[in-house]
Formats: C-alpha cells, structure tokens, sequence
C-alpha cells in the first residue's frame, strides 16, 4: 500500500485532482462521498497568503470529513514558498502540494506552474524551501517537461525526492500541450521503473472511464492516478473505477434522480461556504455536466444559470424529478 509520510492510503488510491475554480470543499464534498481516497485543495498563490489576500486565505478551508487532504500552493519565489508553506502547515492537512505543472500563461509568466520546468534548479531551490517550511509531508504535481524537446521528468523526479518529497503526481503532457492531445504515460512508468525511485508515483491524464483506469493500472504500473476533469459533474467515476478494478463490475450508471440529488447536495454545500450569492453563481458551471447527455434538458439547464437565489434553484430542480426526460 502506497505510504505519503505517515498516510497510508487504499492499495491502488484514486486521488482527486486540484483543479482552479472547481476543487473547492462544496465539489470535494460529493467527491468524497463517492470514493476519492485523496483530495486536493484548488491551487493556492504563495504571494497571496503573504499578503493575506481573502481569496487565497479562504482556499485554505479544509473540513475533517475530507482527510486525508492536501493544501496545494505555487509560487516562483523560495521565500514566499517556505514563508507560505507555514502558514499552510498551521491549518493543519495531511500533507503539502506544490504545483509545477499549471500551464496558464498568468501563471507560468510569474515564473511559478509549469513556468519552472524551464529551470529544474530553480524547481529544486523552492522545493526545499518548503520541505524548510512544513513539518508536513510534501507532495509535488508536474508535467514531463516544457515541450516535446525537453521532457526532463526522470532527472526531475530523481531530484526532487533527493530533497525530501513524499510522492509525485505526473501528467503525461508537457506544458506546451497545455490540454491538448493524448497524454503521454510512457515517461511515467519509466519514473516509477527507475531503480532509484523508492517514493510513491501518481499518473494523471486522460483517464475517463473505470476501463481505461485498469487498462493504465496494468500498463504502466504506477500507485495510484489521479482523475480531473473527468469527476466534473461526475463524481461517481471514482466508485465506478473501485469497483471495477475489485471485481470487473460495471456499476450501473446513475439514474436522473441520483443525479439531481448530488447536484442539490453540492448546491447546498456551495451556498453554505460561498454564500447565497457566489453560491449560486458558481454552481452555474457544474449544471451542464450533471445533466450531461438529458435530452429536453436545455429550458431547464436556462433557468439552472440564470435564476439568482438558491430556493428558486431547488424548485427547479425538484421539479426536474417528477419529469420523464430520456435518460443517459
């Protein structure tokens, strides 16, 4: 069983990835329900902490209903990074994440994210400094490299670990491809095949079914992988996966009902932390991939993203139960 410090996680773990807007505790709420064995916070500004920025400070909100969690930061300063990584380590999760892998320009042009894999130096510099600043296990999530013409994950890999972190997330695209393309997962299985690699790897990228899950499980042999874009709207994938690498069952795909029920759950949730009014305006994002595949769903998906309080909202989506709209 894959160990992060003194956390030890499932045989084959199926970590949530932290994805900006949307790994929020409301999301992490419903995906925690159903089966995601670790979670991450949204990405979160080294800079921002030190000044106290309200947003960055907010996304340190970590529920004991979520353990074990990660608190995720980036930054291109090593100052900034030890000095944050102690503000985090006070909010007390189960470990400390550093992003080098977002490839947003905002991001990478402040030399932080992806913008590092240009520099494995510099990579290795603000990694120490946070191992420095936490007495929390430290996790890295990257990419393979910059471009096609300088994957560089092995020499990264074998680097970062020499300076203290607990395990590494990869995903399989470099940052030139940004989302693009097929991830690349060759470069992975050779990180976790290097005979000098002793930490737990994570693969990450493209995974979308609970097929393809046993499918990259036996293919390249990494500890665990880590789903994204794939649980929007769909937190069931991480059950469907579990189930299927148990026992090659497929679980039967959610019906209409259990479908609304988690989105009002999530709703709740998001008004709740958020407030009645980011809440709700937040949630406008999550609609279409709840009711994904509903045919007739468009007046209902209308009134979803453009009714302004919480209670119309539930109504609305009450209603949607009692209708018989061709299912998935």
């Amino acid at each position: 069983m894959p160990k992060i410090g003194s956390i030890v996680l499932p045989e084959f773990p199926l970590l949530l990835a932290p994805m900006e807007d949307v790994s929020d505790p409301p999301f992490r709420y419903v995906c925690k329900q159903y089966g995601a064995d670790l979670m991450y916070t949204e990405f979160i500004s080294s800079e921002g902490l030190i000044r106290d920025a309200i947003k960055s400070r907010q996304k340190l909100d970590i529920f004991d209903y979520e353990k074990p969690i990660g608190i995720q930061i980036f930054g291109g300063d090593e100052d900034a990074m030890e000095m944050s990584a102690k503000i985090v380590d006070a909010t007390n999760p189960d470990l400390v994440d550093i992003n080098f892998g977002c490839p947003v320009k905002k991001v990478v042009c402040k030399g932080a994210g992806a913008g590092v894999l240009k520099d494995v130096d510099l990579m290795v510099r603000l990694t120490k400094a946070v191992v420095k600043g936490t007495n929390k296990p430290v996790t890295v999530k990257t990419r393979l490299g910059w471009d096609e013409s300088s994957i560089n994950i092995m020499e990264v890999a074998e680097r970062l670990q020499d300076v203290g972190i607990a395990a590494l997330t990869i995903h399989g695209r470099t940052r030139a491809q940004m989302y693009k393309g097929h991830a690349n997962w060759e470069p992975i299985a050779k990180v976790k095949n290097n005979a000098r690699i002793k930490i737990p790897i994570f693969g990450n990228g493209d995974i979308d079914s609970p097929q393809k899950a046993l499918e990259y499980k036996n293919k390249y042999g990494v500890d665990g992988i880590m789903i994204g874009r794939a649980a929007i709207g769909y937190p069931w994938i991480f059950n469907e996966i579990k189930a299927f690498l148990k026992s090659g069952e497929i679980l039967e795909k959610p019906k209409l009902n259990n479908r609304i029920e988690v989105c009002e759950t999530h709703l709740k949730k998001s008004v709740e932390w958020k407030g009645e009014k980011l809440g709700v305006l937040e949630m406008r994002n999550h609609y279409a991939n709840y009711f994904k595949g509903i045919a007739n769903f468009k007046e209902y998906r209308t009134k979803l993203v453009t009714l302004n309080d919480s209670q119309s909202i539930f109504e609305v989506l009450d209603d949607l139960k009692s209708k018989e709209l061709t299912p998935f």
